[in-house]
């Protein structure tokens, strides 16, 4: 198998937390989508060991050796400093996701886990950029995919990811929850092997909309569209009042969650596992993990930056890539 970590922003904890991650071994082939030189320097200023060769994806597979990396190399645009942000840069960090993704498509790699990068300054560079999930959608021709966080206690799948919240209403249709949840529970049948999901999905408004009073979309679109599902195939609860949706005896038993937005469900998660919670994204035709952090400037270069998230996204790639082997 061969892991694909993209390198983040470069001015911010990606390259720290990638250096801090090769520092063990690990049974799978690890491999870097970014520049040598920078994570050359960032390994000294943080007293790391690391050794880097070019990347040859003809040479055989191999297990990751402690302290080394493969680099698919891509020069930085401009210098890079530590906590100082280049705009010149977001050319740069969006090649390398391209990298990353036309190599898992091609077969070279057998999945991506990027590291955090900063969705201001591609922004700010021009280039119209809402995260990874919906770049490598768009790469991919993929028309909906749904990204889901998960704890080693707790997965929740949102139904809108990267939204303004007044925009949010407008955005769950039948037709859209439809596809979110359809993409769900095929990819925990085929990616985490669950045979019947048990998902706990959430209302929109305050107390579900308490029949009505306090928001319509339960009736009108939630209900409906949970009501489709051949129940043999998936248990499908809801819609839930958020506030109690997230008590310990309503998770117990339940494969994930459906939250209607970012911040409904993504603070609880969190706030249980952060540092150790990653991102996947379900509906692609590759294997994507990702940090649950940003790319926390004031950090970069300081050693403070923990890696524990980077780990935990490159087991799961891995535990993914080999469960998909398998099938």
């Amino acid at each position: 198998m061969r892991v694909v970590v993209t390198t983040g922003e470069p001015a911010g904890i990606g390259p720290d937390v990638l250096i801090g991650a090769c520092q063990q071994e690990w049974p799978t082939q690890l491999v870097a989508i970014g520049d040598s030189k920078l994570l050359k320097e960032r390994a000294n200023l943080l007293g790391a060991n690391l050794t880097t060769t070019p990347f040859n994806p003809l040479d055989a597979v191999r297990s990751h050796q402690k302290g080394h990396l493969e680099v698919v190399e891509i020069p930085l645009r401009y210098p890079s400093q530590c906590g100082i942000l280049e705009v010149g840069n977001a050319g740069w960090v969006t090649e390398c996701l391209q990298t990353a993704a036309a190599g898992c498509m091609n077969g070279t790699f057998s999945a991506v886990t990027t590291a955090p990068v900063h969705k201001g300054i591609i922004n700010d560079s021009g280039l119209p950029f809402s995260g990874h999930t919906e770049f490598f959608a768009d790469y991919a021709n993929i028309s909906k995919v749904v990204m889901m966080l998960a704890s080693p206690s707790l997965r929740v799948a949102l139904a809108t990811t990267h939204l303004p919240l007044r925009e949010v209403s407008d955005a769950i249709t039948r037709e859209s929850l439809r596809e979110v949840i359809s993409i769900l529970i095929s990819e925990l049948k085929n990616k985490f092997c669950i045979d019947k999901p048990r998902i706990l999905v959430a209302g929109l408004n305050p107390h579900a909309g308490e029949m009505g009073h306090l928001g319509t979309e339960e009736i009108d679109v939630i209900q409906p569209v949970i009501q489709e599902f051949d129940t043999s195939q998936a248990s499908l609860i809801g819609p839930l009042p958020a506030d109690t949706l997230f008590t310990p005896e309503n998770l117990k038993d339940a494969d994930a969650v459906l939250a209607m937005y970012h911040d409904q469900g993504l603070p609880v998660l969190k706030s249980q596992g952060f540092g150790e919670a990653i991102n996947i994204t379900l509906g692609l035709p590759f294997i994507r993990t990702s940090v649950d952090h940003g790319t926390a400037l004031s950090l970069a270069g300081t050693g403070k930056a923990k890696d524990s998230s980077l780990i935990a996204a490159i087991s799961q790639a891995f535990a993914l890539a080999e469960l998909r082997a398998g099938q």
